[in-house]
Formats: C-alpha cells, sequence, structure tokens
C-alpha cells in the first residue's frame, strides 16, 4: 500500500513537473532532469551501449522534452511511461539513422552570411570541430551541466544545429523564428558554453 501511494506522489510529482515544463519553467525543467535523467539514460544503454553517444542523445531526449512537455495527457499515459518513450523512439531513430549513415554529420555548421565564423573558430580544439568537441566533453559529463545553465532557447538551438546538424535557416525553420533570433540564440549560447567548459576545466580535459 506504502508504495503504491508513493508511486502515485512520485507520478503527481513528475506531471506537475511537465505542466510547469510546458509554460517554460525552467527551474522546474532542471528538477525534472535531476529526477529522471539516469532512469532514460538507461533507457537509452539498452538500444544504444555506446556511452558517449547516449548521454549525447539524453541532451537531445531532454530538448525535446522542453519543447514537447505541453502534449502530455496524464489522462492517457504515466509521466514516466511518456518520458521513456519518447527515449525509447528517439535512441532507436538514432540507431537506425546511425547505421545507415555512419560518419556523423559535419562538424561545422552551415552558415548563411559568414558572421559567426569567428565564434566557431574561438572555440579552442585543432583537430576537432565544436561537435566533435561537444560530443567529447559530454563523455566528461561537462556538458550536461553546462547545457542546463543555458537559457531553453539556446539549448534547443544548439542542439539543433550541433546534435542534428542543421544550418541556421533550417533550425530557424523548425523553430519558426526569425534568421536573426537564431543566429543569436546560437551565438550567445555557444560563447556561454564555451565559458562554463572552461570554468569547468572540459575543454583542456578533451584535448584542447
Amino acid at each position: 500500500m506504502a508504495t503504491s501511494a508513493s508511486s502515485s506522489a512520485r507520478a503527481d510529482a513528475l506531471g506537475a513537473l511537465l505542466a510547469r515544463v510546458s509554460l517554460g519553467d525552467r527551474a522546474a525543467f532542471a528538477t525534472l532532469y535531476q529526477q529522471t535523467a539516469a532512469h532514460l539514460l538507461g533507457v537509452i544503454l539498452r538500444i544504444n551501449s555506446d556511452r558517449g553517444q547516449a548521454e549525447d542523445l539524453l541532451q537531445e531526449i531532454f530538448v525535446k522534452i522542453w519543447g514537447a512537455a505541453g502534449s502530455f495527457d496524464a489522462q492517457r499515459a504515466q509521466p514516466m511511461t511518456w518520458l521513456t518513450s519518447i527515449a525509447r523512439h528517439r535512441a532507436i531513430d538514432s540507431l537506425r539513422r546511425r547505421q545507415t549513415e555512419p560518419q556523423w554529420v559535419t562538424a561545422r555548421m552551415s552558415v548563411d552570411d559568414g558572421e559567426d565564423d569567428d565564434v566557431l573558430d574561438q572555440l579552442p580544439s585543432e583537430a576537432a570541430g565544436p561537435l566533435e568537441l561537444l560530443g567529447q566533453a559530454v563523455q566528461a559529463r561537462a556538458v550536461g551541466v553546462c547545457m542546463k545553465g543555458l537559457s531553453g532557447e539556446q539549448q534547443q538551438t544548439l542542439a539543433l544545429a550541433f546534435y542534428q546538424g542543421l544550418s541556421h535557416s533550417e533550425v530557424a525553420e523548425q523553430l519558426r523564428q526569425p534568421l536573426g533570433t537564431v543566429k543569436s540564440w546560437v551565438r550567445r549560447g555557444l560563447l556561454s558554453l564555451r565559458a562554463c567548459l572552461e570554468r569547468a576545466g572540459a575543454i583542456d580535459a578533451v584535448g584542447a
């Protein structure tokens, strides 16, 4: 009986967090991450045993959750069931993509007018581009922490640009935002992420 009550209370708490996330509550999003990330990482690892790739996917999945929280319906599914379903489907989709496209997308995001080249070039890596740098840092568990410190918009744009390899124009189209706004989010997100990684020592740790 106590276990059932505890499970019900946890479900209610997660449902409340999702409701707050759907309203753009970043503190609720951080709490949701803390309470569910370990479980969802385990779900991903059962499908893709590469831990580095799994941790990359976990960040992508939470960006998806941030954008999709408003579609959660407590009458149709338990919160953890809903979250697990998102993680499982995204992990399977990623595995299929990797089977058909064995190489990662270009490490350098295509730009429309070159105005962001200086920002990307400032990421200190001789051999690795931004995508590889981020992937390596995720393996060191630093990016997950730093990403949580970014705004929701910055998290979305960086995930789409670096994890999915979309150009600025494609990100703008997917988010239905002006191109200039998206470029600003990417630029500021990169600068904030780089500063956080430097403070954490993660850039040197991945061989910069």
